[in-house]
């Protein structure tokens, strides 16, 4: 594993609980299905402090575990001071069969950074894309039904696979990794437990409130007649947030009172969001920067990832609605080295130590959205994921040049003390392609052409597939509202921004858009008139 002075591994003074018990809530991994779990998210139950990870596991299992890196085993839990990362393991002639879970954008540029790692034997992707299998990124399985544990643990044991990596954030919540763990299937990802950081906005902002993450104020609401009271006392704009999972969307800034009025109607009376919006959180809004923080996490240390800059808005100048992100850049110039330190430091950190202080250790990628301040230049937490971000894993997948399997495995492992990571200078940045319409209605099954001339227009440029299909015809259609990231590698952003949009406007699809103002914040000087 390639190893540089750059990067640096924190590490939480955090305490293993023994018998831990909150509320009476005690809880065990290994006998729970995973029906479990997707009842307790699409529930608009509150989120109980829960106790996983192997408290009636016996010690077959915990030794097993133990042994194959795995976190969450009874001993981990119990404060056994023999880690895994001691047991000595030299992985430099490992050959690992890697199943990736999920078929978008970011899972592309996962299996493209996976196939380029040297100890990566081959890379399956279920359900995968078009995409992904013609440009051989990955051996696609559209016929593996990655919401059945039990399919997908069949098909690693038949497979030999010795990682799974998931991508979206469903699978985590409703449990998939709780279920591979239990049958010895080294999986990157957060427990159900773990991932209710995402999957429960309320939940999240108990965690910051409990270990003193410093976060937007709000409040929790299940009925909109004391939302709506609330609101009312509140400066606008204020920001109205469903609760669970919904794709992206559930977020909305009300610059009126009738706006945010609205909003609480549509999650809490019309049911817009369905089980994800059947309790909301009324936000204060805060003014300032967003930026995307990454850090890979193995249960008690983290390492950071380069920064990215994410765009959520849908129209240039950062105008309309919210989306899962029409383009990022990565580095973002606004995460200094001094602030990545503060955010370790006040938001990853605390985070880790509180994970394994509410008994269920993170494993996996904790990505946090983050404002900076315009009054006080300080970050705080606007929420948090439990995976890679779409699109800002396209953009650090082409920079990264450490093995990116021996990496997770690490973090399986609870070995990332020993790892860092290595990436190449200069910048990379993605240009969403979008179907017209998104993200509201849109239309499916328009023909996309040029993809290979545009990919010919730099070394450095890589098409990676987020919604493609292929019609009756053979041609590659529109399969989705986000459909392709343009991505591309300068020297600085500048000519990143350059080689992503000359590449994006080789693309021929007419059923499409995308924003041309990618990098404005970082690169705010004239562009050229073509491109914009």
């Amino acid at each position: 594993m390639s190893c540089v002075t750059s990067s640096r591994v924190f590490a939480p003074s955090a305490k293993l609980l023994s018998g831990f018990n909150k509320n009476n809530v005690n809880f065990s991994v290994s006998s729970a299905p995973s029906s479990f779990f997707s009842n307790l998210f699409s529930s608009s139950a509150s989120f109980p402090r829960l106790v996983g990870c192997g408290n009636s596991m016996n010690s077959l299992e915990s030794r097993r575990l133990v042994s194959t890196g795995l976190r969450c085993s009874a001993a981990q839990q119990s404060g056994n001071s023999a880690s895994v990362a001691s047991l000595g393991r030299d992985d430099s002639d490992e050959r690992v069969v890697v199943l990736v879970i999920g078929g978008g954008g970011r899972e592309h540029a996962l299996c493209y950074a996976l196939k380029r790692s040297p100890s990566c034997e081959t890379v399956f992707c279920a359900p995968g894309n078009v995409g992904i299998s013609s440009s051989g990124d990955a051996t696609c399985v559209p016929e593996l039904n990655i919401a059945n544990s039990s399919a997908v643990i069949d098909f690693c044991h038949k497979r030999g696979v010795g990682l799974v990596v998931v991508g979206p954030e469903a699978p985590l919540v409703a449990g998939l990794a709780n279920d591979l763990v239990k049958f010895g299937i080294p999986v990157f990802g957060p427990s159900a437990e773990a991932a209710a950081l995402e999957g429960s906005k309320n939940f999240m902002k108990s965690i910051c409130d409990k270990y003193g993450i410093p976060t937007a104020k709000y409040k929790t609401f299940r009925h909109p007649v004391p939302a709506k009271h609330y609101i009312q006392e509140q400066e606008l704009p204020i920001v109205i947030k469903a609760d669970g999972l919904a794709a992206g969307k559930g977020v909305i800034v009300a610059m009126t009172l009738e706006e945010a009025y609205d909003a609480v109607d549509s999650m809490l009376v019309d049911e817009m969001f369905g089980p994800a919006g059947s309790q909301v959180i009324v936000e204060e809004f805060l003014e300032g920067e967003e930026a995307s923080f990454f850090a890979l996490v193995d249960g008690e240390n983290a390492i950071p990832l380069e920064s990215a800059q994410d765009h959520k808005r849908v129209g240039d100048g950062d105008t309309g609605p919210n989306t899962g992100g029409m383009g990022a850049y990565s580095p973002a110039p606004i995460l200094t080295k001094e602030l990545e330190s503060i955010v370790m430091d006040s938001i990853i950190l605390p985070t880790v130590e509180g994970m394994v202080a509410e008994g269920c250790k993170f494993v996996g990628v904790l990505y946090a959205g983050l404002m900076i301040e315009k009054k006080s230049g300080l970050p705080k937490l606007i929420e948090y994921n439990v995976r890679f971000g779409d699109p800002e894993c396209q953009a650090l997948m082409v920079r990264l040049e450490s093995d990116l399997v021996q990496v997770l495995l690490a973090a399986c492992r609870g070995e990332l003390s020993q790892v860092s990571l290595e990436w190449s200078p200069g910048s990379a940045m993605v240009v969403v392609m979008a179907s017209n319409g998104y993200p509201g209605p849109y239309e499916k099954g328009t023909v996309i052409q040029n993809l290979e001339e545009a990919e010919n227009v730099a070394p450095t440029v890589k098409i990676f597939h987020a919604g493609t299909a292929l019609d009756s015809n053979g041609n590659l259609v529109s399969a989705g509202g986000r459909v392709l990231g343009v991505t591309a590698k300068g020297n600085d952003l500048a000519e990143a921004r350059e080689r992503a949009y000359q590449a994006v406007e080789k693309v021929n699809w007419p059923g499409g858009f995308y924003r041309r103002d990618i990098g404005w914040r970082a690169l705010p000087l004239p562009v050229q008139p073509n491109l914009w």
